[in-house]
């Protein structure tokens, strides 16, 4: 082990070590003859073992996550993990274990090699992401626990999620993925390339035999760090943290350049990290992270989770350059192509790469990574038990229990604009196959998962990410008159949707009309048409006429239409333009 004992004196105590004897066979075909585990626990483990969260650390990461108690050494994710906080160890029985190829308890390059007696340095085989997730599969096994609840992880501990989500299917019911990727973007390999070779160009490197020669290839490694730090912040932190003192940089003894305040942060985040990693385990993990490859395109990351028995939860943030929005969005495309359960929110944030590791953004990515972990048991099957068609419920969503009675059970359903997801568990309690929502609202996305509703953000002005005919249902409620792009949705809804249920609001209801041509004023009714003219969502005012002449020149075929007037609860079977507020279709492609 080659850190210092400085670094692991407060948390010793803490370390439990498991040694398995048995060879891990590595995806190279090499074979580590017998391997260590450092790992810590927070929690207790219950009865039947059903209550255990696996955790995977980062690329600098240890297995100390959280204290355990006030006066512990920090941990790197106490923002997250301990009593009465998101991830609940009053209630789970958590796990973090130091990875295979790391410097902090578990075998890596600075381990003594037992088949040679010799420490590896070098001769340290070649791992990979996977071959990390089966070393901590075999510690799962030993401590007895068959199915975890849940696989959390981020970054590289994200990529480790994903590989174990790949690699052992039905080991987990929940997976979280924070700030991570299916396979790295060139620009990330290109600054993990340039932080190797500064480290294999240390004139105290040796060939990575440097422990032999008693010294540390200290610059190479640090300037490896500067590097990869400077990666996990973005252009908003970099500027509000350094701007105002560009010409004023920290006094700190360092052989680095410091001439500005941002370099002589940098210096210091590289000489500290220095002091408690090895140069040899940063070639390695990182040469895992930049060879992990699970492919592309969101149809070959499909091809390798088609046999997941899991629920995701992915997590992105808004300013991550490293692991882009874009990545996770294609891992949550993968899943939704095999109709896996997937819950996808991007979290608005300056904070760059880092952002799933410090407090700043902890309230959303934290809410609902707890949601997720903990959502209700009950799934408000009983919010739209109507018997009538002809009666409309649910005040404020006029046409949600009506939508109940038109879709068929044991359907796939997409609802647009899901909200708090009261359609959706109702469709879930009737026996629908697949449901998934989409929403751009935090609150809305975060309420889904609470009921344990699948839901992603997502702005419907983009093209829907979903294949043809995907769905049986997409749902459209009350959200056409709000949008810029009403072409374009119509388009997509009957593309992705065997068929389409919507709703409209009807803009030449006769009180609307009477109120402006007798008083003048911006017309408001009690109904659904109950907006002032300062304060609607709506940008486009049309009639059911209108609709329908745009369903026609867009080749849209009308099934079946349900007229209302919201206000008196009643159908309108006549003179519907007028006299009707809300009107809900059926819509197919036209044949």
């Amino acid at each position: 082990m080659t850190g210092t004992d400085e670094q692991n004196y407060h948390i010793k105590e803490y370390h439990k070590f498991y040694t398995s004897t048995e060879p891990l066979v590595l995806k190279s075909g090499d074979s580590l003859s017998e391997f260590t585990l450092c790992y810590e626990t927070h929690g207790i483990l219950n009865g039947d073992s059903s209550n255990a969260i696996l955790i995977f650390h980062a690329l600098s990461g240890d297995s100390h996550i959280a204290k355990h108690h006030n006066d512990d050494h920090p941990g790197w994710w106490d923002v997250l993990v301990g009593p009465g906080k998101y991830i609940d160890t009053n209630t789970f029985f958590v796990i973090c274990a130091n990875t295979i190829g790391g410097c902090s308890g578990s075998t890596g390059p600075g381990n003594i090699n037992p088949d040679s007696g010799r420490i590896y340095g070098s001769a340290f085989p070649d791992i990979t992401i996977e071959d990390m997730a089966a070393a901590q599969k075999i510690l799962i096994d030993y401590l007895g626990i068959k199915k975890l609840h849940a696989v959390i992880g981020g970054s590289m501990g994200g990529q480790l999620a994903l590989s174990w989500g790949i690699l052992f299917p039905d080991s987990a019911h929940r997976i979280v993925l924070l700030a991570t990727s299916a396979r790295l973007s060139s620009q990330a390999l290109a600054f993990d390339i340039v932080g190797r070779n500064a480290i294999r160009h240390d004139q105290n490197f040796h060939d990575g035999e440097y422990a032999l020669k008693g010294v540390v290839p200290k610059n190479g490694l640090a300037i490896a760090r500067m590097i990869g730090h400077i990666t996990y912040l973005s252009a908003e932190v970099m500027r509000d943290k350094f701007e105002s003192s560009r010409h004023n940089p920290r006094d700190i003894d360092t052989s680095f350049e410091k001439n500005f305040s941002v370099g002589s942060y940098l210096s210091y985040q590289g000489e500290k990290f220095v002091e408690r990693f090895d140069a040899n385990s940063y070639i390695t993990l990182t040469q895992a992270l930049d060879s992990f490859d699970q492919g592309s395109t969101a149809e070959d990351i499909a091809g390798k989770l088609r046999n997941s028995g899991s629920k995701w939860l992915i997590l992105s943030f808004s300013s991550d350059w490293l692991f882009t929005p874009e990545d996770s969005l294609k891992i949550t495309e993968a899943l939704i192509l095999n109709h896996i359960p997937v819950s996808h929110h991007c979290i608005q944030s300056s904070a760059g790469h880092d952002a799933f590791l410090i407090e700043n953004d902890s309230k959303q990515y934290g809410t609902l990574i707890s949601n997720f972990l903990q959502p209700d048991s009950e799934n408000n099957a009983n919010c739209c038990n109507i018997e009538d068609t002809n009666t409309v419920l649910l005040p404020g969503r006029n046409d949600l229990s009506f939508f109940a009675q038109l879709i068929a059970p044991e359907s796939s359903v997409l609802d647009l604009g899901s909200g708090n997801g009261e359609l959706l568990a109702c469709l879930k309690g009737k026996g629908a196959t697949h449901i998934q929502g989409l929403d751009i609202d935090f609150e809305a996305i975060s309420n889904c998962v609470k009921k344990d509703i699948p839901a992603i953000s997502f702005d419907l002005a983009n093209p829907l990410p979903f294949p043809d005919n995907h769905f049986d249902y997409v749902i459209l409620s009350l959200t056409l008159q709000a949008v810029k792009n009403t072409e374009q949705i119509l388009t997509e809804i009957t593309r992705v949707g065997k068929q389409a249920v919507i709703s409209i609001p009807n803009f030449a209801y006769y009180k609307l009309r009477k109120m402006f041509n007798d008083k003048g004023l911006a017309p408001v009714s009690p109904g659904i048409l109950h907006y002032q003219w300062y304060n609607t969502p709506n940008i486009r005012f049309f009639s059911i006429n209108d609709f329908e002449i745009l369903c026609d020149t867009l080749n849209i075929r009308i099934t079946k239409r349900y007229a209302f007037d919201t206000e008196s609860a009643q159908t309108i079977d006549k003179e519907i333009n007028s006299m009707a507020d809300l009107a809900v279709y059926i819509l197919g492609k036209a044949g």
